[in-house]
């Protein structure tokens, strides 16, 4: 059944409470084999939770098949610009004139955390801790080896290696990228004035990795590596985590203070036919309704 919220939504797109009804009668007469699909494809920094919600959602044979493809933010609004989706996950939002321009319609889904993950095996268990403003220096390539004073000064004590560091970040149209330069942006008056934020940037130094597994990848294999990626990609590819020091205080990710936070959107056409978007709202709606255990298990901020 369709919840009261959910068809609000749709009477909102115009979808008629008559063809709602035939589209839940619809639904529920699919069979397994030859019930109504929906394709999804965007940003890698929220696909696991995506993947997951379509997983659970669509073990229900009564409703759609839903499934989300991690392509990366820029190659999902191509797509849906395209019509080759049927929505897009962008942790980039478009502006309302670029949504009127290419007739799509743009929402919130939930917000997640973006973290340096670094490798430096001689640590062991021991996290180091960085600031906005080395982070953002690294990434410009001005502080090139660990045991740098700068880094010394964040983490008395512990035994920083003379190492190179490498850095890493992604080589596609990225809303991580977007994310994490914006977060640099706001904490570095050079990193802003030289670079600044954006999908793509001009990076200074380092070595690109394709969405966010390829920037794990990357520093996995290479020691001495830092590179930025979605919280829960750098958990299951086991990396060292880099703490933040803001405003004097060390804070961890999933703490409510961590201050590389992004918010993820959903793209979807305003010419698409009544039928998929009643379907969309039932997703997306039951998604808001019963996925929010699962956000938090996955380390995503959901709406409620």
């Amino acid at each position: 059944m369709l919840t009261r919220e959910t068809k609000t939504r749709l009477a909102i797109s115009g979808v008629s409470a008559v063809l709602l009804t035939a589209i839940v009668a619809m639904q529920i007469s699919c069979s397994s084999d030859n019930r109504p699909k929906l394709n999804g494809a965007g940003g890698s920094f929220p696909a696991p939770l995506y993947q997951k919600w379509c997983y659970e959602y669509s073990k229900d044979s009564s409703r759609p098949a839903v499934s989300y493809q991690s392509v990366g933010s820029s190659a999902g609004i191509s797509q849906i610009k395209a019509g080759t989706v049927d929505f897009a996950g962008t942790d980039a939002p478009l502006t309302e004139e670029e949504c009127e321009k290419s007739g799509l319609e743009q929402f919130h889904m939930v917000s997640g955390a973006v973290v340096p993950a670094v490798n430096l095996p001689s640590l062991g268990s021991q996290a180091i801790t960085l600031d906005g403003g080395v982070l953002a220096d690294i990434y410009m390539g001005r502080i090139e080896r660990w045991n740098d004073p700068r880094i010394a000064a964040l983490n008395p004590g512990l035994a920083l290696p003379d190492l190179k560091i490498t850095v890493v970040h992604r080589g596609d149209g990225s809303g991580t990228t977007h994310i994490f330069t914006t977060y640099l942006t706001s904490v570095s008056e050079a990193w802003k004035s030289g670079i600044g934020a954006g999908t793509l940037v001009k990076w200074p130094c380092g070595i690109a990795g394709q969405k966010n597994p390829g920037v794990c990848n990357n520093v996995s294999r290479i020691k001495g590596a830092i590179g930025y990626t979605e919280y829960t990609f750098s958990l299951e590819a086991k990396l060292q985590i880099a703490l933040i020091s803001k405003d004097g205080k060390t804070v961890k990710p999933d703490e409510a203070d961590w201050p590389i936070l992004g918010k993820t959107y959903i793209l979807t056409r305003k010419d698409a036919p009544d039928e998929k978007k009643a379907a969309m709202k039932a997703f997306f709606d039951w998604c808001i309704e019963h996925g929010g255990e699962t956000a938090k298990s996955l380390h995503y901020i959901p709406l409620k």
